[in-house]
């Protein structure tokens, strides 16, 4: 299979899981409890300016009919109007995306840096206490619950010791410096939660698929020839073992943005995952979709880019 037929595949596989996974969130949707009308309608509307107001909507259409306009928005860019802030969803999105950004970018390059050198390390010295207590550091780390790890660090480091602010995503009233310090100041907590959830699957992926690559005839050949066993390590077989690490990493971030929703409830912070939660409680039906249709498009996007640089690692790949 020629490199852009593998492009094509995966594009096309990318845009059916996005219709599936607008389809799904508009469906679902429609099953909470409560009365979407209820949010954009006051009680002291006559009838007439109530039925003026849900026509505007779409609410008063039947089911089929407000998926197929939700759909045609869709086409046109549109992602609609909030019900509550009665401003364009897309504004809304816009407005909190650089925060889950932020969250998420630096959870994940810090679970990156820390978990692939625990699993080298538990793989180079396999057998030892170091394996051992890296093992542990990475089965704990997969047990953990997101909101248990946020309220557990929100409550030592910030309530009891005071180290780090407790909400938010800054300090009201600090420019400059003193503004991008409190930003990582705030930061520290929900991403290292996020760091702590994630870390031992990179490890414990990072170990395995090492040990198998020291296993292998090239690396046997190496040492035969007289190679350094670092070099072996670093140069061979590591290599090599990132390829399983490279796709856990496409995988992971589903997971990521998932526990970033929680992460930020627990944190006040003020990203997408944060406005999902606030559009539940209010029933604001674009807010919800928009945001789910963002975050669903985001895991796509780096899933296909996360194909493509295996298969451009691993030429097989193109192949089956």
């Amino acid at each position: 299979m020629s490199l852009w037929s593998f492009v094509l595949r995966r594009f096309g596989r990318g845009i059916l899981t996005i219709w599936f996974a607008v389809t799904v969130t508009f469906l679902l949707l429609r099953l909470l409890p409560g009365d979407p009308a209820l949010a954009v309608a006051s009680p002291n509307m006559t009838d007439e300016a109530r039925e003026a107001l849900l026509t505007q909507y779409g609410l008063n259409q039947p089911l089929i009919v407000q998926y197929g306009l939700y759909l045609w928005q869709l086409v046109q860019g549109n992602l609609g109007v909030s019900f509550t802030q009665s401003i364009p969803v897309l504004d809304v999105l816009m407005q909190r995306l650089p925060w889950t950004l932020l969250l998420t970018g630096t959870a994940l390059v810090f679970t990156v840096l820390v978990g692939v050198p625990l699993g080298v390390l538990a793989a180079a010295r396999r057998g030892t206490g170091w394996d051992r207590l890296v093992q542990i550091v990475g089965v704990t780390g997969q047990s953990l619950f997101v909101p248990s790890v946020g309220v557990l660090l929100l409550f030592t480091f910030g309530l009891t010791l005071g180290w780090f602010p407790i909400g938010g995503a800054y300090t009201n009233g600090t420019y400059g410096g003193e503004w991008y310090l409190s930003v990582i100041q705030h930061l520290v907590l929900p991403a290292t939660s996020l760091v702590l959830i994630q870390l031992g699957s990179y490890v414990l992926t990072m170990r395995s698929t090492l040990i198998d690559a020291l296993g292998e005839d090239y690396t046997t050949l190496a040492h035969a020839n007289g190679m350094p066993p670092r070099r072996v390590l670093w140069k061979h077989a590591l290599r090599n073992a990132l390829l399983p690490t490279t796709t856990l990493i496409g995988l992971q971030l589903g997971f990521l943005v998932g526990g970033a929703v929680l992460t930020e409830t627990v944190f006040a912070y003020p990203g997408i995952g944060r406005g999902i939660f606030e559009a539940v409680t209010q029933l604001d039906f674009p807010v919800l979709q928009g945001a789910f249709l963002m975050l669903a498009l985001t895991v796509v996007v780096i899933n296909m880019l996360t194909d493509l640089v295996y298969g451009l690692l691993d030429p097989r790949v193109k192949t089956s």
